[in-house]
């Protein structure tokens, strides 16, 4: 995500303080906060990929992502 629209978030988040925002202006800080947040989980996710566990018998393995239980 580009600074352009981190900068349009706290904008929005600034606006929303002082006023009501209108429908338009809403939606698009919905938009640009879900934008935010799959790109923010994109990049976590990327980086536990990344990280490898040494343990003390000098073996390592990779993180693995854990699966949901089913209820």
């Amino acid at each position: 995500m580009d600074q352009k629209k981190i900068d349009r978030i706290n904008e929005l988040a600034k606006l929303a303080k002082q006023r009501e925002l209108t429908a338009e202006e809403q939606a698009e800080r919905t938009a640009l906060q879900e934008e935010y947040i799959a790109a923010f989980r994109g990049n976590l996710e990327a980086h536990l990929k990344s990280i490898t566990i040494q343990y003390p018998d000098g073996s390592k393995k990779k993180l693995e992502k854990k699966e949901k239980p089913l209820h």
